[in-house]
């Protein structure tokens, strides 16, 4: 039988989208709403942005998971909606679209040029690895925090894992969100009062152009969604053994993108990295070929959220937090491990590999820049060092 995204999906495929998008949205939607709020949104814009952020991570993920059969995750710029929600203060929402604007033409010309790619492919596999072990160490580390918050709650949770990897390993992730809703449930800790379903409705908002605009807001957007969520997206892509897929048409794609639904707030798209990592792992499927079903499935999910808008945001608010730190730490077990043992293979690059891993865990920011690329950038100096000293 001919493979097609109908005949490869599985279950464990189409749970570890919908465990993608749930980790995705409820973790950072709230700054995606201070965002909007401080470009000056109304509660119909607000409903916009996520509209066309869902929308444009639906199409996007979609796309590029069918076409290059690889689990192509996009996301939009969490990163970026947190620099966003501290400087957009006082800033005219037509400027704002306006500087959106210029950071995803700059995205579309860094893709169409190459220049991402040829960076990216002097990354060494251990850097690459250490830097999204790092990443990820936090997630991987609040299922136990969780656990001191929420006993009963994150502790069923985690012998359901337990329990799923022992003697059901794909459909883990998936009995771990039953049972953690269940509880929820029957503890009442759900919350639905504020949850009223209503489809999200496109606001255009014309773009201006100021030069000290462009310059204090986009570029610096930009920068943030290249250096910290973009490369990341990348490491992840080529620690999962998809280092194949291309990556300058998809960066030039999530520039495009951007460039079409930044008037309707999708201020800015970019390869994911911890919601990605929750779609190429073995959990997702056991064979790397058909995992490219889980980046459709997420692209689906997001489609529903872009089309509903605000109030699907509202139900996964409606969970508590610990349910959804629970579900991502556990969804990343085995991506964490997998990522720490390829950054500590080989002896030559060990050192280098714990120093990106380390600085990327640390969750310092420079500059406006996050972690990920000082890790990124430490190991790489280290490694560097080392290899010429051999």
């Amino acid at each position: 039988m001919k493979s097609s995204p109908l005949t490869d999906a599985s279950f464990s495929t189409i749970s570890a989208g919908f465990v993608a998008v749930l980790v995705g949205v409820a973790s950072s939607a709230a700054i995606v709403f201070e965002a909007a709020r401080a470009a000056g949104a109304n509660e119909a814009m607000i409903a916009s942005w996520i509209g066309a952020l869902g929308l444009g991570m639906g199409l996007t993920c979609i796309a590029f998971s069918w076409y290059y059969r690889a689990p192509v995750i996009t996301a939009w710029s969490t990163p970026g909606a947190a620099l966003l929600a501290t400087s957009l203060s006082g800033i005219p929402l037509g400027e704002a679209i306006g500087a959106f604007l210029f950071s995803a033409l700059l995205t579309l010309l860094v893709g169409l040029s190459g220049a991402f790619e040829r960076v990216t492919r002097m990354v060494p596999t251990p850097i690459a690895n250490a830097m999204l072990a790092g990443i990820l160490l936090q997630f991987g580390l609040s299922v136990f925090t969780s656990l001191q918050a929420q006993p009963l709650l994150v502790g069923t949770m985690l012998l359901t894992y337990l329990a799923g990897r022992r003697w059901a390993p794909r459909y883990a992730i998936i009995l771990v969100l039953a049972v953690g809703v269940a509880t929820c449930w029957k503890l009442e800790m759900i919350v639905l009062e504020q949850v009223r379903w209503q489809t999200a409705h496109p606001v255009w908002v014309t773009p201006e152009f100021r030069l000290s605009t462009l310059v204090g807001i986009g570029l610096p957007l930009f920068i943030v969604t290249m250096t910290s969520q973009n490369l990341p997206g990348a490491a992840t892509l080529a620690a999962s053994g998809y280092g194949r897929v291309p990556l300058s048409p998809v960066i030039s794609g999530t520039g495009l993108t951007s460039l079409l639904l930044t008037p309707f707030g999708g201020f800015a798209f970019n390869l994911a990295a911890i919601t990605a990592a929750i779609c190429t792992g073995p959990e997702a499927h056991p064979n790397p070929d058909k995992r490219y079903t889980a980046g459709i499935a997420a692209g689906v999910f997001y489609l529903m959220v872009g089309l509903c808008g605000a109030s699907v945001v509202a139900l996964f608010n409606a969970f508590p937090q610990a349910l959804i730190a629970t579900l991502a730490g556990l969804a990343l077990i085995g991506v964490i491990g997998s990522s720490l043992a390829g950054a500590t293979a080989e002896a030559d690059s060990r050192e280098a590999g714990m120093i990106t891993f380390l600085i990327s865990a640390s969750g310092i920011s420079l500059f406006g820049i996050g972690a990920a690329f000082w890790g990124l950038l430490g190991g790489l100096l280290c490694y560097w060092f080392f290899k010429r000293r051999n």
